[in-house]
């Protein structure tokens, strides 16, 4: 009866924090501030008394043992994961919102708009995906605009493509300083002609701007002392995560929790950072800054740096004003933040130390501290909770010294408080597994990556995300599966060998009753290395690009007309509902709103339509685009959907 009151005790914790977001949360909403603080600063605490308790308390053994330096080094790191966790709740205490100031101020410039300036940086992207950009770009609302295509591969072919939507070709000598140099060249030439612009605003060339993405982004330059205006990253298309799990619907892209949350968060204290794309910069502050920065691959971090250090403050724009392509590929996934990563080890390497004589603000300093241990903490420790069962089944080195009491005493309301006080504010962003796999599927190669940036000098080469490509095949991404599948069978046997042979694995008696607590981590790394083998599997895309759409259109076939409900839109294709008795193969049309009547062909019947294969003229297939990309919506899931996502996971499995 004792032993049942102590575990049933041990979950007071636990209670109290459940019991407290029922009270609080039903009828609340993320802008409550004062509810934003009280729940951060739970979580904080309940962070550090576990962290106190983890100390003091589960280290095992005495002196320098096996178990004891094992043990110490695991918390450690734990212990700096949770320094950088605290630091991110504390930003998350404070949000603003600029919908408002920009509002106010569209029209502050009076009778003459300011000279603005469009970017399009390129090096080695197909036509397909500069076309969606470059129809974007042509349909955008602001007057006083010139689009330029910086391009570094120095193509002929693009001369006459940006001749066809009014844009103008650029091109350099060199490739030096990559992107930022690219950008920093045609800005000296363009501040020698007579129309230099006033502001320029940056695009990847696979983001395509929506319409009223400068006037929205210029009104925010009212203040002089604004340097860079930064809008968030949406994606028209799932990333590899989302793609290979099918849960494209039901769960939103890696980048969301940033953009959407933790940008207008850091926008409160005056550190919003510049993210490249979807940006737009004071010409005067940064020609006083001598131009984009290059010491660091990622020049747009290092650029609101150096603006803040000159008086310039980068504000964030919360608004869905550009969407782009997400790395479809999973090697360019995992590329891309490896670059992420480096450019931020170099930069406090070389350039800015947040525990240096420079002169940065204390909110800057805490800023960069906080990046910094995000990307040298969260990973790291993401590999080692693989390898610390493991170090006990097959060595019996004991990692934590803990009873499962005492674990569900203190971890237990900690996590629980992540988990609640994380979803409310995001709308579901934050979930068990998937938020780790998206955190391992890159561990190894930013782990190599903090060791580069910190240790070496350099230079580091700027490797680019590449977009577009063949995606039609099934592709196992072997070279990034082998060490998930290596730790997946060793985790296996540290579960079975035991039991087959326990003559010679008496070492696993050692831990006592801390066994429930290894077994319990073991299984759920296990799920988490099958969930990240899958996404390794990467399943074709086909008909690219695409949204889902809901609106009525016009089919015509011969001399019958039918209202039909579109429900997928391509460039080059369609699927329609509320038709029936049509024959495979007949040609016909279908009219859609602001592009006309499209030729069509019917490809192939379905459970409730057809699918219909378009052919557009040139002129059409850029309605397509801009109708696709171009509306102010924003693309991509909302918010993370659990029943949606299981029946993703069983589709995912069934299909392999």
């Amino acid at each position: 009866m004792l032993v049942l009151d102590q575990d049933l005790s041990s979950f007071a914790g636990l209670a109290i924090v459940a019991g407290l977001a029922l009270l609080l949360l039903p009828n609340a909403t993320p802008k409550v501030g004062w509810i934003r603080i009280l729940l951060l600063s739970l979580t904080i605490f309940l962070g550090w008394r576990y962290m106190l308790w983890r100390i003091t308390e589960t280290v095992p053994g005495n002196g320098l043992t096996t178990d004891s330096v094992v043990g110490s080094i695991f918390v450690a790191i734990e212990a700096l994961s949770l320094v950088s966790s605290t630091l991110a709740y504390l930003v998350l205490m404070r949000r603003k919102e600029r919908h408002e100031e920009a509002d106010r101020n569209l029209g502050w410039w009076g009778s003459a708009p300011p000279r603005v300036d469009l970017y399009i940086a390129t090096y080695n992207e197909e036509l397909e995906v500069l076309e969606r950009t470059l129809a974007g770009a042509q349909a955008l609302d602001y007057p006083n605009l010139r689009v330029f295509v910086l391009d570094d591969g120095r193509r002929e072919w693009l001369t006459e493509a940006c001749r066809r939507y009014g844009a103008e070709h650029r091109t350099r000598p060199t490739n030096d300083h990559a992107k930022a140099g690219n950008i920093n060249y045609t800005l000296d030439q363009r501040l020698k002609e007579d129309d230099a612009p006033d502001f320029v605003a940056v695009l990847d060339a696979d983001f395509v701007p929506h319409r009223n993405f400068v006037r929205r982004a210029v009104a925010l330059f009212h203040d002089p002392k604004v340097g860079l205006v930064q809008t968030p990253q949406h994606f028209f298309n799932p990333d590899p995560i989302q793609h290979n799990l099918y849960i494209a619907s039901s769960y939103p892209d890696e980048q969301r929790f940033f953009f959407d949350h933790l940008e207008p968060a850091r926008d409160a204290w005056g550190v919003a950072v510049c993210c490249g794309t979807s940006s737009m910069v004071r010409v005067s502050a940064l020609r006083e800054i001598g131009g984009l920065p290059t010491d660091s691959v990622t020049e747009d971090f290092l650029l609101s740096i150096r603006l803040d250090s000159h008086g310039y403050r980068t504000v964030y724009l919360n608004e869905a004003l550009t969407e782009g392509l997400a790395p479809e590929g999973l090697h360019e996934y995992v590329v891309q933040r490896g670059r992420w990563c480096l450019g931020m080890m170099q930069i406090v390497r070389n350039v800015y130390n947040p525990l240096g004589f420079n002169n940065l603000r204390f909110m800057q300093r805490l800023s960069l501290l906080d990046s910094v241990l995000f990307w040298t903490t969260t990973f790291p420790f993401r590999l080692t909770a693989l390898v610390c069962p493991l170090l006990y089944w097959f060595f019996g080195i004991v990692v934590v010294n803990a009873s499962v009491p005492d674990l569900i005493s203190y971890y237990l309301p900690y996590y629980a408080a992540v988990l609640i006080s994380l979803n409310w504010i995001s709308g579901g962003l934050i979930w068990p597994v998937l938020n780790d796999v998206s955190q391992l599927i890159a561990a190894w190669p930013i782990t190599r990556a903090v060791a580069m940036g910190l240790l070496t000098k350099g230079p580091h080469k700027f490797r680019v995300t590449a977009k577009g490509g063949d995606r039609t095949r099934t592709i196992v991404q072997w070279p990034m599966m082998k060490p998930f599948a290596v730790l997946f069978a060793l985790t296996v046997l540290g579960l079975v060998l035991p039991l087959l042979f326990p003559e010679h694995f008496g070492h696993v008696a050692k831990a006592g009753d801390g066994i429930r607590i290894i077994l319990f981590w073991t299984l759920y790394n296990l799920l988490v290395l099958t969930v990240t083998m899958l996404v390794c599997v990467e399943r074709p895309r086909v008909n690219r690009p695409q949204r889902d759409s809901v609106e009525m259109a016009l089919l015509s076939v011969g001399m019958q007309r039918f209202s039909s409900w579109v429900l997928e839109l391509g460039v080059d294709h369609a699927r329609v509902r509320g038709v029936s008795h049509l024959p495979v193969g007949v040609m016909g049309t279908i009219t859609l709103a602001e592009v006309g009547d499209v030729a069509i062909r019917v490809s192939a019947e379905t459970s409730d339509g057809y699918h219909l294969s378009l052919r557009p003229t040139p002129e059409q297939r850029d309605g397509i685009l801009r109708k696709l990309h171009t509306a102010d919506v924003r693309p991509g899931a909302g918010r993370g959907d659990i029943p949606e996502m299981v029946r993703g996971w069983m589709r995912s499995l069934v299909s392999r």
